[in-house]
């Protein structure tokens, strides 16, 4: 494996600069943290490690080089990643603040399932044409035709690992009590705050 070294080194860097780089995956996060629980944070982060097996899973199909490719698929990826963060980002901003004490009480109690948890970091990572772009890059560049299979799957195993740590990392911080104290009555507002990140940045990949 000593001869794959290099590879190993340069996946992992671009894995690191990938993920903490702030984008889609990170806003889910954000906003599942800050707005439900860290549970909700943590589960999305699974979603968002999973995802990346799917992207594995094709770039090992050689579906990355149709994709590299076809500007049709590729647009149909960006677009359908697009719709579903504008989808998250209007319903923050319809977000209503509830009326009375017992509403607000309910919404300061606001939970959101494991299932939809995970469901919400899964589908931002898969249809997150950003990683869609770094795969293209992985396996078009450092990947050649005489890369063992095993090492094609460690490249996608520390690029799921880099993502489900650093999004752990992020949802244990901003679930801290020393943050929730904080934000608790503003929540409404950062719902909306988040839905305008989510729609811009839809509007950007849409744009770009």
């Amino acid at each position: 494996m000593h001869e794959y070294l290099g590879a190993i080194i340069t996946v992992t860097s671009i894995a690191i600069v990938m993920v903490i780089s702030p984008g889609q995956d990170f806003a889910m996060i954000t906003r599942n943290s800050l707005i439900y629980s860290r549970r909700a944070g943590i589960i999305g982060s699974f979603g968002i490690s999973v995802a990346i097996w799917l992207h594995v899973m094709y770039s090992l199909a050689g579906i990355a080089l149709i994709i590299s490719q076809s500007e049709f698929l590729y647009s149909l990826i960006k677009y359908a990643g697009a719709f579903y963060l504008a989808y998250l980002g209007i319903k923050g901003l319809l977000h209503k603040k509830g009326n009375g004490k017992n509403n607000d009480h309910q919404e300061s109690k606001a939970t959101l399932s494991d299932s939809r948890a995970f469901k919400a970091g899964f589908i931002s990572n898969a249809l997150n044409p950003k990683t869609t772009l770094f795969f293209l890059s992985i396996f078009t560049q450092v990947v050649t035709p005489e890369t063992p299979i095993y090492m094609q799957v460690i490249f996608g195993a520390i690029i799921s690992i880099a993502h489900l740590i650093w999004f752990i990392i992020v949802a244990v911080v901003l679930s801290s009590q020393a943050i929730t104290s904080r934000i608790e009555t503003f929540k409404v507002w950062i719902e909306r705050v988040m839905g305008t990140i989510l729609c811009l940045l839809a509007a950007k990949i849409i744009m770009s």
